[in-house]
């Protein structure tokens, strides 16, 4: 009897819905809104700023470069994504400028005129996405994928490369939930949907993707997984990356489709080529993720501990014996003092300032979860400090980033830095860049703080993520440049990893090969010449192709 194929079932369900449209943040500010400095700020600004504060003051509005995309060139794209898509309209150039990070922030107050696109190109589907990348590999054009342009790393920056022109391809439109599995519990995004799009549209189903990155109000799905990002219940549903089971990603030379099974033997895992290639190989168009239900309930809880080093024990213990809050982090002294100041509570707190939350099917569950942590807690010296510590940081974890702009205002800087290592080389991490940080800064007459604490935590070792704020120089461009190189190399020289979820962008780039060696430059250049020989896909980011009269891509 001859060998058939049986066809393939039809998913459980299958949907295709469009969420809400959510707004872009301002031009040159983290979101939409101006964040108040809390009442605490003033104290703390009392102990940084020397002499005169420094303000940067917002613009009005931006001047833009002027647009170098020629009548043809704009013919050709509007043609596949139809009239009005792709314009070179300043209003919308001024939209995708690039990232926000603090010093994306500082030029846009700074500089003039401000770098944009040439034009920006919405595109609403795969096809739409590699007919487009087909005719600006055709034509030499440079092409930016945009989706919530909350890069802090240069990742989205507006760079030509060695061509004439550079789009931003707008992901916006593609924002849909494009197939829902209830049985495998697997969801298909556009890659354009916003972390509160993913949430609405699965919450009205019964589910939840469970990644909430500071960035979750404005990033995209198809950033997450440009980027490697971990959400900040990690620990509870994992990495973005953990949550991926397919990609459909579109090149200037062709299409994938990668992922058809819940593991597989298949030689080398290709989508480990896309998920963090920050939009340098090609354009991740869908992604297909593991959602799991809505949590029947949720608890908090929060613990002080003496010192840094006990509570970083405390960490290792619970996650090594396999205890799974959704929330785990801890505070060093410097972050409770400040964080403690900032609420108001100025004699409440002391020591190191742990958290956690807790998701579970009820109850019981959750209380379980939470008796597990205290035990092993208490045993190295950690006091309950009930849950209002763990409330209180759940409800301004997305908000933040927005004091960035406020500070700037008042002739402060902070930014921030990540990394991580094994928790063998925690301690001497943590040491090297505060030094680090600490030392720059003050050669260049300033006195800073620098917070730090654990955001994420596996079996083997956790990740640090650090706070600087000091007062702004005449030039805090490279006041900042400074301190990021001096941490970066401190990084390199304790074995730690340039980048735990922040992606690697144009600003890490440079330390890159530290931590991957010559051959895995060279590896990562040969992949971009392969899918992307004209080097048009965000040049600059992740890795330079070697020019033509090398050997590699131009």
């Amino acid at each position: 009897m001859p060998a058939t194929t049986p066809s393939s079932p039809e998913p459980a369900v299958r949907v295709v819905e469009v969420p809400t449209v959510r707004p872009r943040s301002d031009w040159d500010a983290w979101g939409t809104d101006q964040a108040r400095l809390p009442a605490g700020a003033k104290a703390i600004l009392a102990t940084i700023l020397r002499g005169r504060p420094r303000p940067v003051a917002r613009r009005a509005a931006p001047t833009l470069t002027a647009s170098r995309i020629g009548d043809a060139d704009l013919a050709a794209l509007s043609a596949i994504v139809g009239e009005g898509a792709a314009t070179p309209d300043d209003s919308v150039r001024m939209l995708h400028l690039g990232g926000k990070s603090t010093p994306d922030l500082l030029r846009r107050r700074l500089d003039d005129p401000q770098p944009a696109p040439d034009a920006v190109v919405s595109t609403a589907s795969h096809d739409e996405v590699l007919a487009v990348l087909a005719e600006c590999q055709r034509r030499g054009i440079a092409v930016v994928p945009f989706g919530g342009g909350t890069s802090v790393v240069g990742g989205v920056d507006p760079q030509r490369g060695s061509h004439d022109v550079v789009i931003a391809l707008d992901l916006a439109p593609t924002a849909a939930l494009l197939d829902l599995d209830e049985t495998s519990l697997l969801a298909t995004f556009g890659a354009g949907t916003t972390g509160p799009q993913a949430e609405e549209l699965l919450r009205a189903h019964g589910f939840t993707l469970g990644h909430f990155p500071q960035s979750f109000e404005y990033a995209t799905i198809g950033g997450f997984a440009a980027t490697r990002s971990s959400g900040q219940a990690s620990r509870g549903y994992g990495r973005f990356d953990d949550l991926v089971h397919a990609l459909r990603i579109a090149t200037p030379v062709g299409d994938l489709s990668l992922g058809r099974a819940p593991a597989s033997a298949a030689g080398p895992d290709l989508r480990e080529l896309f998920l963090g290639s920050e939009g340098a190989f090609g354009v991740l168009t869908e992604v297909t993720v593991r959602v799991r239900p809505l949590p029947g309930a949720t608890g908090y809880a929060a613990w002080t501990f003496p010192d840094f080093g006990s509570g970083a024990e405390a960490l290792r213990e619970a996650t090594q014996r396999g205890i799974r809050p959704t929330v785990l982090r801890l505070s060093d002294a410097t972050e409770t003092r400040v964080n403690a100041a900032l609420g108001g509570h100025l004699t409440r707190l002391r020591g190191c300032l742990a958290v956690a939350t807790f998701d579970g099917a009820d109850d019981r569950e959750v209380e379980a979860a939470r008796s597990q942590l205290d035990a092993v807690f208490a045993a190295h010296g950690g006091t309950p400090r009930g849950e209002d510590p763990a409330r209180s940081w759940e409800r301004g974890r997305f908000s933040s980033p927005a004091l960035r702009d406020t500070l700037m205002d008042a002739g402060v800087l902070a930014e921030t830095l990540e990394t991580a290592t094994t928790w063998t080389r925690l301690a001497e991490l943590k040491r090297a860049v505060t030094d680090a940080v600490t030392q720059t800064l003050a050669a260049g007459g300033t006195r800073p703080i620098v917070l730090c604490h654990i955001s994420h935590v596996y079996a083997a070792g956790a990740s640090l993520y650090f706070t600087v704020v000091a007062a702004l120089t005449d030039d805090p461009l490279a006041q900042w440049h400074a301190a990021k190189d001096a941490a970066s190399r401190a990084i390199g020289a304790a074995h730690g990893t340039i980048t735990h979820h922040h992606a690697v962008g144009r600003d890490h780039r440079p330390y890159l090969e530290t931590e991957i060696g010559t051959l895995g430059v060279e590896i990562l250049r040969a992949v971009k010449a392969t899918v992307d020989p004209r080097g048009i896909m965000n040049p600059g980011a992740l890795v330079v192709p070697l020019p033509a009269s090398a050997g590699g891509a131009a």
